[in-house]
């Protein structure tokens, strides 16, 4: 006798709701990272308006600000959790819930960054050393780099992500001259050592922070692809705090 309480043709019905609770929670995912990026971005452009200003009132909020990305990162890091135990992911699924867990390290790294940014700000403030307007500029474009690194990220845009990777020569090399730059000032003019050197701080914490964006663009790649990108990160001349030759003539020259 055949049981008619099942019948093989028909509808899943426990399967389907379970196929839209999972994609669901992979959106929720998707969007925990997106407002990860959106406040990353924002502490940013804050601290690089801040440091541009010497505004001190603004750095303040900025390192307020930081512990809302430490949430969101503990958040992601638990919901990855559930989802590698509940769900046991593959392929695609996989790569995304992975290269969410390393995106969002990235992203909280760079609010730490963007702290460590207005905490010089604070300092400079009070420094008499010169503003190095120019820092502002490199911030900006790390700013734009970051921001197009997380559309590509909500988009799956491997293309976007890969423009904006692109552009960490540009950046490096930016920050190598504007070391110089300071460096040099700090040789001719002992006086401007103890702010200068919170600046040059403050630049290797903008590179520092590109070169995180650059990480979550290869994660991109990762999660859309499945596979590493092949080419070498283009990289600039290499920041370092190595002490130029003062621009001064010496005696006797």
């Amino acid at each position: 006798m055949v049981d008619k309480r099942y019948d093989p043709d028909a509808p899943n019905v426990t399967a389907h709701h379970t196929v839209k609770a999972y994609d669901a929670e992979l959106t929720r995912l998707k969007n925990i990272i997106a407002e990860l990026g959106g406040l990353a971005e924002h502490q940013l452009a804050s601290a690089v308006s801040a440091l541009d200003d010497r505004n001190t009132e603004l750095a303040e909020k900025i390192i307020a600000g930081d512990r809302r990305l430490d949430e969101l990162d503990a958040a992601v890091n638990s919901f990855v959790v559930r989802l590698l135990a509940l769900r046991q992911p593959m392929a695609r699924d996989l790569r995304l819930i992975v290269s969410s867990l390393r995106i969002s390290s990235d992203l909280e790294r760079i609010g730490d960054l963007s702290k460590n940014l207005a905490k010089r700000t604070l300092t400079l403030a009070q420094s008499s050393s010169l503003r190095g307007p120019r820092v502002a500029r490199v911030g900006r474009l790390v700013q734009t780099v970051l921001r197009d690194i997380i559309d590509a990220y909500v988009g799956d845009d491997v293309d976007k992500a890969t423009a904006a990777w692109k552009r960490d020569g540009e950046i490096d090399d930016l920050c190598t001259a504007l070391f110089s730059e300071v460096l040099s000032a700090m040789v001719d003019n002992p006086q401007i050592i103890a702010g200068s050197t919170h600046l040059l701080f403050a630049i290797k914490n903008i590179e520092r922070i590109g070169d995180h964006a650059n990480n979550i663009a290869e994660s991109v790649h990762f999660m859309v692809l499945g596979n590493p990108m092949g080419a070498v990160r283009p990289k600039g001349a290499d920041s370092s705090f190595a002490v130029p030759t003062s621009s001064k003539p010496h005696q006797g020259d």
